[in-house]
């Protein structure tokens, strides 16, 4: 064999060995897991964001956010949870960077924001999931939860209440303006919630070590509540909260006739839900496990690391 001959054949193996490099790379940017992306789809006209990441033929978690906050308060979680599990975290309409239509336009009930979610669920092809919820999260899931339980693999409950039990000093002081018909006093207390130091109280308040809370969660909840209309669409969200009370029942007879497998992951200092509203769900429920934290409201601004891995533990 010539010198031009080994040499043809040198290149000939070359471009060989780089289309099978190029395919190995394509073959594996393909499985690579997706890191987190923002994305909006229209539901009703209205254009609902979310936060997704990992891939859609892992077990998928659809994670729900509380009051007064968005998405956002996943973010942490997201990024820990994506390489094993696809996540999902939509805003509701008017939070944050979601549609945002006048309370005229749009009627802000638990209600009507479940079946914007529900409608999300179904145009997003989310057939199979585990549920996060989170305050607000948690009259919206459990709607979502006794409509359609087949969608249900499983509950992962963080400081949301569904029992009388665990209504924490500020929960009942709203239910005591409310019993005593004082509007006034129950506008104040609302008023302050939707403030900047009220915003800053509820994520800070609890903690075991508020110095390590990264401000930017109260900042950017002060920002979307800042603009224009904001705090009367939560106005309205606040006050339909009665709307779920006499709900409980039946979220709690659908806990006691399906048994979703529960995780429950609970800042026991919150002043909404202490550590009652968490303990309140082994009444009914068997296959449960349950992890209290020396922490507040917002569990997630100092514990992401550690519910993550109690959320991987208990979906292996």
């Amino acid at each position: 064999m010539n010198t031009k001959k080994i040499i043809l054949g040198i290149y000939t193996i070359c471009f060989m060995l780089s289309c099978n490099s190029n395919q190995t790379k394509k073959e594996t940017k393909d499985i690579t897991i997706m890191k987190q992306q923002t994305n909006l789809v229209t539901i009703d006209g209205l254009s609902i964001f979310y936060r997704e990441a990992g891939k859609s033929n892992k077990k998928t978690i659809l994670l729900l956010h509380g009051f007064p906050t968005s998405s956002y308060m996943y973010k942490d979680l997201i990024d820990e949870l994506s390489d094993e599990y696809h996540l999902i975290a939509p805003d509701y309409p008017g939070f944050g960077l979601s549609s945002a239509p006048s309370p005229i336009e749009f009627e802000y009930t638990f209600d009507n924001v479940t079946q914007v979610m529900n409608q999300f669920i179904d145009t997003l092809k989310l057939d199979s999931f585990y549920v996060l919820v989170q305050d607000y999260g948690g009259p919206i899931g459990f709607r979502i939860a006794t409509e359609r339980p087949e969608l249900i693999k499983g509950l992962i409950i963080q400081n949301a209440n569904a029992y009388m039990e665990g209504l924490g000093e500020w929960a009942q002081k709203i239910g005591g303006y409310h019993k005593a018909n004082d509007m006034e006093g129950l506008n104040n207390f609302k008023d302050y919630l939707l403030s900047y130091d009220g915003l800053k109280e509820q994520h800070l308040d609890g903690a075991l070590n508020p110095s390590k809370i990264d401000p930017t969660s109260y900042l950017l909840d002060n920002a979307f509540l800042e603009r224009t209309g904001a705090k009367e669409i939560q106005s309205e969200m606040f006050f339909n909260y009665e709307s779920n009370f006499p709900k409980y029942p039946v979220w709690q007879n659908y806990f006691k006739t399906h048994q979703p497998q529960t995780l429950v992951v609970w800042g026991e200092n919150d002043k909404f839900f202490n550590k009652a509203g968490g303990q309140a769900y082994s009444k009914d429920l068997e296959n449960i496990e349950s992890h209290f934290f020396n922490g507040g409201h917002f569990l997630l601004d100092e514990y992401s690391n550690e519910v993550a891995e109690k959320i991987k533990e208990f979906i292996k």
